[in-house]
């Protein structure tokens, strides 16, 4: 029987989502979690990945098993052997053939700022300067609408297929929140589109010159990455669930 799994975290003190030798990660604690819970072995696969630092308010995991995953009572356990920055929502049977990572049809992200210190909010949002140009940044941010190859904000020496993704929404909502949609993300792909945005709000890259990073796939064109605390993977779409 294969299971998902629907939580959520606080990256603030894991070396990201997935299994490193290097660092405690959210895998490696919900792993031996599980492991305790139900005195075997459970692998997690993982919708996706997040930076260290990075946080996800919906996040999916699919195992395999023949335990009864699904009852509250182990929700609970879980949950009173978890840290508190991580917090399983719901387990449920999916087909053998679904997949976290490979069924999703949809992600989307959130990048928070705000320009006031704010010492109980430090490790969850990006604190920037005052006086970025949102109206740039949005008419910037329609330019990467559509199907594109994103190379440009692409982490370098990455093992993947194709640079290509589909946004499907790049908008600076409010002055504190950045939202973009996609069918799939490219490791580090939003921080380096929102630091490479923080050079247009602040009038150091024109709109001409951010449409020539996306024709460039070049990660040396795009701006700095910002900054991980910032970042929140906020919802996973899948056609089932």
């Amino acid at each position: 029987m294969r299971y998902f799994v629907e939580f959520a975290y606080n990256g603030t003190n894991f070396h990201g989502s997935q299994r490193q030798p290097n660092g405690i990660t959210v895998q490696e604690v919900m792993e031996d979690t599980f492991a305790t819970i139900w005195r075997q072995p459970v692998t997690l696969t993982f919708a996706g990945r997040t930076d260290a630092g990075v946080h996800a308010e919906q996040m999916f995991a699919h195992f395999d098993g023949t335990i009864t995953a699904t009852e509250s009572s182990n929700i609970s356990r879980l949950n009173s052997l978890l840290p508190p920055d991580i917090a399983v929502r719901r387990i449920f049977p999916v087909p053998d053939d679904a997949h976290a990572r490979f069924s999703a049809v949809e992600r989307t992200y959130e990048y928070r700022i705000t320009t006031a210190k704010d010492p109980f909010r430090q490790t969850l949002v990006t604190r920037v300067a005052p006086g970025l140009d949102f109206e740039a940044m949005n008419a910037a941010a329609k330019l990467l609408l559509g199907k594109h190859d994103f190379a440009s904000f692409c982490k370098v020496h990455t093992d993947v297929k194709t640079t290509f993704c589909d946004i499907t929404r790049a908008e600076w909502v409010n002055a504190n929140v950045f939202v973009i949609s996609a069918d799939r993300f490219l490791r580090n792909m939003v921080r380096a589109v929102v630091g490479t945005l923080f050079e247009v709000g602040r009038h150091k890259m024109s709109l001409d010159d951010f449409r020539e990073v996306i024709e460039a796939h070049n990660r040396c064109a795009a701006g700095q990455s910002a900054p991980p605390q910032g970042l929140y993977l906020t919802r996973i779409y899948y056609p089932f669930g």
